[in-house]
């Protein structure tokens, strides 16, 4: 994710504040629907009632572990790499497992911050989305794309009923539109396009355009210009 991109962006679109806050998985959704904010990021699957969800990215899944772990040798790491070691599993992950690798610890950690302090200390490995091991970077730790564990999905959440403008300016910067379509898809619900085979309010239809561009001819004996026109002489 980039927020400060989007923020970025928000401020050279509009002149309204847009203040990012730091919520856990747990309290996105809840903070939304209570309102405490306007919209959320969220890992899928989760509870959609009444939210809008914009499904934006799936995460790569990786493994956490020391820097000196055999794991690290390899570019890559399966599930079945883990079958001999402790993987932890701490009791907010974010993962939608049926059978998590490896060995499991004598007891769940509470939160995946509780986990790293345990890889850390050598006591296990840790499988996250690879955003969570950035945002719990450390110096003694690496971590290695795991090719065939679940993967979360990111996606941009708000109340349903509540799609206003200033939603619809943030969803295009999130989803990358550039300025002019974001002014088109916003002129486009206010504006209906033109339709020149309506008739006017009177009933007559428009002047038809040739190939010249300019309006049909008018017929002989019709004033033209407010000039009126010449009789004919007779022979």
């Amino acid at each position: 994710m980039t927020p400060d991109k989007w923020v970025r962006i928000w401020n050279e679109r509009s002149r309204n504040p847009l203040v990012l806050s730091r919520v856990t998985e747990a309290e996105a959704a809840g903070k939304v629907r209570d309102r405490e904010v306007d919209a959320t990021l969220l890992r899928l699957p989760v509870d959609r009632t009444g939210l809008h969800a914009i499904p934006l990215y799936t995460e790569t899944t990786v493994v956490l572990a020391p820097k000196d772990h055999v794991v690290t040798a390899a570019d890559t790491v399966t599930a079945g790499d883990l079958a001999d070691d402790v993987v932890l599993h701490p009791l907010d992950d974010t993962l939608d497992w049926e059978h998590p690798p490896g060995r499991p610890a004598i007891e769940r950690p509470a939160t995946t911050a509780d986990a790293v302090e345990l890889v850390a200390a050598g006591i296990g490995l840790l499988v996250v989305p690879q955003s969570l091991a950035r945002l719990h970077h450390r110096k003694d730790l690496t971590y290695r794309p795991l090719t065939d564990a679940p993967q979360s999905r990111v996606a941009l959440s708000w109340l349903e009923g509540e799609t206003t403008e200033p939603m619809e300016l943030f969803i295009g910067i999130v989803r990358g539109r550039t300025v002019n379509s974001t002014r088109g898809h916003q002129q486009k619900q206010h504006t209906e396009p033109a339709n020149h085979s309506r008739k006017d309010p009177a009933g007559r239809k428009p002047a038809r355009a040739n190939s010249s561009g300019k309006g049909r001819r008018t017929k002989p004996g019709k004033p033209r210009n407010g000039n009126h026109p010449r009789r004919r002489r007779r022979s």
